[in-house]
């Protein structure tokens, strides 16, 4: 579905340049659930808005489905946006419009489509548990609510690929839990792919996968495994397996943690020892 090598946003202002992404390489597979992690300033947010068609990266490769985002004209970006991506943000003032009834609210990308389904917009109402809300108008619901009557919305053209970004950064943990079960059925039951921005690690475990982006590069990877019974024998026991990114030409990034932790700065001593690579703080060169 997403495939993108050496990835570059540049933002320009006066004499200023600030690189967000500086060579990102990430692939995400067709009918994947996935999260994107990565601290303020680390070009998590700068991918995801390139990938819902709101910004245009600077250099790089990133296809989604049929779509090359770096050539893709203004017209094209409407029909993609439209048809092919979702998008929810963590504020509900940017997906949604107050005078509306939650079902008009879920219409609407629907007429602008020329596509109107009554029936479906219900349906999908109903399945993020608000088929009693239809007609509520927006003050009539809660924070938790106005959030799942965007999920609805972004659903309402029926794309093939969901960004959320920071879509549970607003409300409480039950409801958080909600959400995130509400993304779960989508992606198993409409087979949408869903592409989830946070900084909130507590998602990484309702997720197949997790990659944490660092300096506007791929840094790690945990991908979800079952390795057996739990310690009462009664189902099975998730873990996140970590995984250091290789790109094409060789280079990964160490996580910070453990540069840290050996006092590495820009220099490391590395071996070949059988089938493991040894990397260590180096020795001090004889004067």
């Amino acid at each position: 579905m997403i495939h993108c090598e050496g990835l570059v946003k540049i933002y320009k202002s006066n004499d200023l340049e600030v690189v967000a992404l500086q060579g990102l390489n990430l692939t995400v597979k067709e009918g994947e659930m996935m999260a994107i992690i990565g601290n303020s300033g680390s070009g998590k947010s700068t991918f995801l808005n390139i990938l819902g068609g709101l910004d245009r990266p600077s250099a790089g490769t990133i296809q989604v489905g049929e779509w090359n985002l770096l050539k893709i004209t203004d017209d094209q970006l409407v029909k993609y946006k439209r048809d092919t991506v979702g998008f929810i943000w963590q504020n509900n003032a940017r997906n949604l419009l107050p005078y509306l009834t939650a079902l008009e609210n879920v219409e609407m990308p629907m007429m602008l489509s020329g596509r109107l389904d009554r029936a479906y917009a219900k349906q999908l109402l109903e399945w993020v548990g608000l088929g009693h809300r239809l007609n509520n108008k927006l003050q009539q619901l809660s924070g938790g609510e106005q959030q799942r009557v965007a999920i609805a919305i972004s659903l309402a053209n029926k794309p093939k690929l969901l960004l959320a970004d920071e879509p549970t950064g607003s409300v409480d943990t039950q409801t958080s839990d909600l959400i995130m079960d509400i993304f779960r059925k989508m992606n198993k039951e409409l087979g949408v792919t869903v592409v989830i921005v946070t900084h909130d690690l507590s998602i990484a475990g309702k997720v197949d996968r997790v990659v944490a982006i660092r300096d506007g590069l791929t840094s790690t990877e945990f991908i979800k495994r079952n390795p057996g019974l739990d310690e009462a024998g009664k189902g099975l026991q998730e873990i996140h397996e970590a995984y250091v990114v290789v790109d094409r030409v060789g280079r990964l990034q160490v996580p910070k943690d453990y540069l840290d932790a050996l006092s590495i700065n820009d220099k490391a001593s590395m071996e070949l020892d059988g089938d493991k690579i040894i990397i260590r703080t180096p020795k001090q060169l004889e004067e």
